[in-house]
């Protein structure tokens, strides 16, 4: 199994700031990640 590259901390921080609102494309602008990362 291949190992994260992200943390833990990071991917909840990332799913609580989506809930705030931001769309999802401005959200992955600022985090540096793909939109499929995202939804992966």
């Amino acid at each position: 199994m291949r190992k994260s590259r992200f943390n833990e901390k990071q991917i909840i921080g990332v799913l609580k700031e989506h809930q705030a609102g931001p769309p999802v494309a401005k959200l992955c602008r600022k985090q540096g990640i793909s939109g499929a990362t995202f939804y992966a």
